[in-house]
């Protein structure tokens, strides 16, 4: 869910009817998508020369193919077409569960490829199996098996394939494609060389085992999950329900035992990595130094009140610590560590209260930036000339830029992006050249190559919305978003968004309002690019509305860390304190506001329609989180604590206990086969307005997780909720 907001509406969109000027939710769920081509997964060779993206197909918008795009020419071309390499084979159910924390579930296709580190070819899983393309065009089918081969990796030097298969670790060896199991025990409760389930849904840590750069050694993670709860996870679906075990680690059970091990290529001079005594940690990221004789390991505490810094011998296993951070509430992870040439660090640390960044040298600390703003992650680094490229907020918690700063003599940082935007940025290995991806609120994304001071040099994608773009006939209606701020009880500036239909004087209109305002991720307030389907609820006559309260990441310790141990409390005051205002419009229906979110969104409408009886017309709440016994350890305990310990939080957090109180319309969805927010939340809440005679609306989506995925699903799902917002709010008297 960390990851998640509103599965429902974050997929979505899109075919142009020939003579259309009103967008239809029809519209809105059809192919090709209104946002044009808004690629996914951008990046840039190592040396620079090509950039590389996801581009999903004209006629199919869940369907992504490979292609490429040479900078010095410009030239582009499709570099795997998925529907001419792959089998079609189904993938393992494991492999599945992967996509959904990844955020990938219900694409088609190509979901994700990597550089080789040596820049001459792509990784390509696809169908379970392993592929290998050239520039040329060309393309090798790695891996031929009925089993499906997870957390590949190509080696440092381009030598070795590195895969997980059926548990455990493989090798082959691209010179002569020998290959070579490094592990044998893999299988059950037991695996080598992949990320365990927290860490892959919670931790943003994909990998379970690591390349040195230069391929002498490997670390290798072992998880033993022996001790973690069994779950029966039931899939039901259309034609049928198959349920699976599934080790799930719910908030005050046991997590998996992992411990990491380095290895020779073939398994030889395998050593235990020293990660201290106690096993109840997470192991939350692990870096190698340039020259391959350290490994850098980042050692959580199960209360994620420490992290600790360790440095690894690569021969012998032997730790020692560097340094650690401290909190009382919890540490947020961050995948910003540089281990520069000279064995000094580049860290990122929240212990001004707002992320900043670091360089530590022997032991000495200096601070690169500072102020009441965040960075948010690192871009690139040029060692030579001693830059370091990040992306922050600098400016505006709307806004996200890139900025770039000499780490040797720090000064103000240098924005390197256009105002008015929400960018991301990926670099090659040299800090060469940057490929910035931007939208916002009146331009869908668009990717360009810039040069190391920002200067535009190509379009890679420039989406333009001129006469040929999807969203072309619907450009004339397109509402402007407008942003504002309102404050909370505590002083604290809450940002809001309104989008509107054209206002006729002394007409009131009725308000959409979209929640999430969970911690970690999922703020609604930016200046980027959101889904048309926005566009056609004020088409429809709605005012669409959202805040971000206290709770909501990327604002610093202080705004988020009120929820620590008491989640739905100030995140429900400041929603409320945006309903207010809404009311207090001359242009808002006060009796017609409806209430809509996902996930935590889903768990925020429950908690406000308890809450605020009456003062809503209704609320739509999807895949809710009901019980917060219910997930999982990482998420969970890092915002109310070990509920083994201390269950209180907890109890008066969750959305059961004052399920009673409902009295306004209400209409809950879930998808039947969701291994995130698991199906048991709203069976519960289900349940308990059952025994208490409380009318309610209930759809379940057979076979779905948790995003209601497919064109088809989309579209019912929407057509659903429209009717029942028509019903309750719209149509009220």
């Amino acid at each position: 869910m960390s990851k998640i907001l509103i599965g429902a509406i974050a997929a979505v969109m899109m075919s142009t009817p020939a003579l259309a000027d009103r967008l239809t939710l029809d519209r809105v769920f059809a192919s090709p998508s209104l946002s044009g081509s808004a690629p996914r997964s951008l990046s840039l060779s190592p040396d620079g020369r090509y950039a590389t993206l996801l581009r999903s197909r004209p006629d199919d918008l869940n369907r992504y193919d490979l292609w490429a795009i040479d900078t010095t020419t410009g030239e582009s071309r499709m570099l795997i077409d998925s529907k001419k390499v792959g089998s079609g084979a189904e993938i393992s159910e494991a492999e599945k569960m992967r996509r959904e924390r990844a955020r990938v579930g219900g694409s088609l296709g190509i979901v994700s490829y990597n550089w080789s580190p040596d820049g001459k070819t792509i990784l390509v899983p696809l169908d379970g199996d392993l592929y290998l393309a050239s520039l040329d065009g060309s393309v090798q089918q790695v891996t031929h098996t009925a089993a499906t081969e997870v957390d590949a990796q190509v080696s440092a030097t381009g030598h070795y394939l590195s895969f997980v298969r059926d548990q455990n670790l493989f090798v082959i060896d691209l010179k002569n494609n020998q290959e070579q199991a490094l592990s044998q025990d893999g299988g059950g409760s037991l695996t080598w060389g992949s990320a365990e389930f927290v860490a892959q849904e919670e931790m943003s840590r994909t990998k379970g085992h690591w390349w040195s750069p230069d391929d002498s050694r490997l670390a290798v993670a072992r998880v033993d999950e022996s001790q973690v709860h069994i779950v029966t996870r039931a899939a039901i679906g259309a034609n049928g329900t198959q349920t699976y075990q599934q080790r799930y680690p719910m908030a005050g059970t046991p997590n998996a035992k992992v411990e990491l091990y380095l290895m020779n290529p073939d398994g030889s001079r395998k050593v235990k990595v020293d990660l201290g005594n106690n096993d109840d940690i997470y192991l939350a990221r692990v870096n190698w130094s340039p020259d391959s004789q350290s490994l850098y390991v980042q050692r959580e505490s199960r209360d994620q009140q420490r992290l600790d810094l360790l440095k690894v011998d690569s021969h012998t296993g032997q730790s020692q610590l560097l340094f650690s951070e401290t909190s009382k509430s919890w540490i947020n992870l961050n995948n910003d560590l540089q281990i520069l040439k000279d064995d000094s660090l580049i860290w990122a640390s929240e212990r001004s209260g707002y992320r900043h960044l670091y360089h530590w040298q022997k032991g000495k600390w200096t601070t690169l930036t500072q102020g009441d703003w965040m960075t948010l992650g690192v871009v690139g680094l040029d060692q030579k000339k001693g830059l370091l490229y990040f992306l922050a907020n600098k400016s505006t918690p709307i806004e996200q830029h890139l900025y770039v700063i000499d780490y040797h003599h720090p000064s103000e940082p240098r924005q390197l992006t256009e105002a008015g935007w929400y960018n991301n940025a990926v670099m090659d290995k040299g800090a060469n050249r940057l490929l910035i991806g931007r939208s916002n609120t009146s331009q869908p994304p668009q990717v360009y190559l810039a040069d190391t001071k920002g200067k535009r040099l190509s379009w890679i994608e420039e989406n333009k919305l001129n006469a040929r773009h999807p969203y072309a006939p619907y450009l004339a209606e397109h509402a402007k978003t407008e942003f504002g701020s309102l404050k909370a009880n505590d002083g604290k500036r809450l940002y809001y968004k309104i989008l509107s239909p054209k206002r006729v004087a002394g007409q009131k209109y009725p308000v959409f309002i979209q929640v999430y305002n969970g911690p970690d991720v999922g703020r609604q307030v930016t200046q980027g690019w959101t889904s048309p389907l926005h566009q056609y609820l004020v088409s429809k006559g709605w005012i669409v509305f959202s805040i971000d309260g206290r709770g909501s990441p990327q604002r610093g310790k202080a705004f988020e860390e009120p929820i620590y141990k008491a989640m739905g409390t100030v995140e429900v005051e400041d929603q409320l304190t945006g309903l207010n205002w809404l009311k207090s419009q001359d242009y808002v229906d006060a009796k017609r506001i409806a209430v809509f979110g996902w996930s935590y969104g889903g768990y925020m409408v429950q908690k406000l329609l308890q809450k605020a009886p009456g003062q809503y017309s209704a609320g739509v709440s999807g895949a809710p989180v009901i019980r917060w016994d219910l997930y999982d350890t990482h998420y969970t305990e890092r915002f109310l604590g070990n509920p083994a310990l201390d269950p209180q939080p907890y109890q008066k957090s969750d959305a059961l206990s004052d399920a009673l109180k409902l009295s306004d319309p209400m209409l809950l969805i879930h998808g039947m086969a969701d291994d995130n927010v698991v199906f048991d939340n709203s069976v519960a809440l289900v349940s308990k307005l059952q025994e208490g005679d409380k009318s309610f609306e209930f759809m379940a989506y057979p076979g779905e997780t948790h995003r209601i995925a497919g064109e088809q699903k989309q579209r019912h799902l929407w057509h659903m909720i429209e009717k029942f917002l028509d019903r309750t709010t719209k149509c009220r008297e």
